[in-house]
């Protein structure tokens, strides 16, 4: 029998096979960088290269093009519609890339992302770039087709992978704004602090109790362990399904509060990805709208509410039963050294108020490096340059705390890192929202009422899925589209005022 949307029908129970092959394609990669022993590395590279492949071969099955087409006449719903709009958004940039290539990429990055768990910590660039060079070609590569179908510069096809609509103009626009008062901020806060010195926690804190603490913590916020779990990695990430979340931190005995703050940074992600629409899973329209928004709702987590007064009051008795009392753990000192605003070297330590030096930092490397105006051995004295420029920062001659500190450009993920940054803009954007909504949200926090909280965001972001484009999503939520007028806002209230 066919119905009046039958070539939709095709289309969704196609991109259904897609989510549960994605599935286990994602479960692979999280066992890839959580469980696998070493000598797996070569055969998984090979197994999720061929799943890849196939992937891509669904995508770009020439009888979707007329399906899609068809799928345009029929009589849809709006949602119908927006899936359709996504579809199609996928269906164009897969069918730009030759299936040889994506072999080829999944193949390259699986190999550089492995050596690399060595490399970085020996200090090795030179052993890094050997396998660099070729995933930097093929992402060239990658960049130029999707370019050539697209219009866009070769960055900005990339950084459209993760943030739609999105473009190297607008992103130079907003960094360069923030570049003007950021150092000065720096400076005025660093200044402010050395008047308010806070007291270090003494360690060792053993690892078992860590774990402890931030399952406990991931548990009041709402993070649902049935459908979930955490897990070790050597860089902390979110992955998984909506159905089977999978968080990963990492663990020091000298320092907790790393492992537990990255640990709130990452049950952001799980929650945005637990609250997908759930009618809608495996279509495109129940996936994440961008990568700025899963950021956005990591950086809710972890700065907008982690950092904030009155959830540190609840997390210091948690945190005085964890490893036994100590004056370092009283609530007003915790709450300073989770505040503490100290230029640094490594990113994922960085407080929010140097946090986006770092992102600028990379993206005014990747950008013309992904351009083909700069190679690889470009990359050392840029960065160390940047960084003295942007952060004060001597790197020269330190490559594991340097250029290669983050998993990114082995993994490929070039245009990823502006969404950080875009990430922590509407982070504040949609407290501001709240704060109009709930005038008393901040006394709500500090008596322990997260659903206030949590309500506003499954409302306004989560279950909104891929509905609508981002723009339209944030004038939904907050009345206007991005604005970092409000992150410069947040960042003048917690430190200055």
């Amino acid at each position: 029998m066919t119905t009046t949307t039958a070539a939709y029908d095709e289309l969704a129970a196609t991109w259904t096979r897609l989510h549960r092959l994605g599935h286990l394609q994602s479960l692979a990669g999280w066992d890839q960088a959580a469980n696998m022993p070493p000598k797996g590395n070569e055969a998984r590279a090979a197994a999720m290269s061929e799943m890849a492949a196939l992937l891509h071969r669904m995508v770009t099955e020439p009888k979707l093009a007329d399906a899609l087409a068809r799928a345009e006449q029929e009589p849809l719903s709006d949602l119908q519609r927006a899936n359709l709009r996504e579809m199609r958004r996928q269906w164009r940039a897969a069918n730009a890339l030759p299936e040889a290539l994506v072999q080829r990429q999944k193949m390259a990055t699986s190999r550089c992302e492995h050596a690399w768990r060595t490399q970085r910590p020996a200090n090795d660039w030179k052993g890094f770039v050997a396998n660099f060079r070729a995933v930097l070609e093929l992402a060239r590569e990658e960049a130029a087709l999707l370019s050539a179908q697209t219009g866009l510069t070769k960055y900005d096809a990339l950084m459209d992978r993760y943030e739609p609509g999105m473009t190297g103009a607008q992103v130079d626009r907003v960094f360069g704004e923030v570049r003007q008062w950021l150092p000065g901020l720096i400076q005025k806060v660093v200044e402010r602090q050395a008047r308010e010195p806070a007291r270090d926690p003494v360690g060792p804190f053993p690892l078992a109790a860590q774990r402890a603490l931030c399952e406990q913590v991931i548990g009041l916020l709402g993070f649902d362990f049935q459908a979930g779990r955490l897990d070790v990695s050597t860089h902390p990430f979110c992955g998984g399904v909506p159905e089977d979340v999978r968080l990963t931190t990492r663990f020091r005995e000298d320092d907790f509060l790393g492992s537990l703050m990255g640990t709130i940074h990452e049950t952001g992600h799980g929650r945005y990805e637990q609250n997908l629409p759930r009618d809608w899973l495996g279509q495109p329209v129940a996936e994440a709208r961008s990568m700025a928004l899963h950021e956005s709702q990591s950086l809710s987590f972890e700065m907008q509410l982690g950092s904030h007064p009155g959830f540190v009051n609840r997390l210091a008795p948690m945190i005085r039963t964890a490893f036994g009392d100590q004056p370092a753990f009283e609530a007003q000192n915790l709450h300073r050294l989770m505040t503490r605003v100290k230029r640094g070297l490594i990113r994922v330590d960085a407080d929010e108020v140097t946090y986006p030096a770092h992102i600028i930092l990379r993206y005014e490397i990747e950008r013309p490096l992904i351009e083909g105006e700069i190679e690889p051995e470009d990359v050392p004295a840029l960065w160390d340059a940047k960084m003295m420029e942007l952060l004060g920062v001597d790197t020269r001659g330190n490559f594991t705390d340097g250029p290669l500190q983050d998993v990114h450009w082995p993994e490929s993920l070039f245009g990823y890192f502006p969404c950080y940054s875009l990430g922590a803009m509407y982070a504040a954007q949609w407290f501001a929202a709240m704060r109009r909504a709930m005038p008393d949200l901040d006394e709500r926090i500090g008596r322990g009422e997260l659903t206030a909280v949590f309500d506003w965001l499954r409302d306004h972001i989560w279950s909104q899925g891929s509905r609508w484009t981002t723009d339209e999503l944030a004038l939904r939520a907050s009345g206007e589209v991005l604005n970092p007028a409000h992150f410069k806002a947040h960042l003048e209230a917690r430190y200055l005022d």
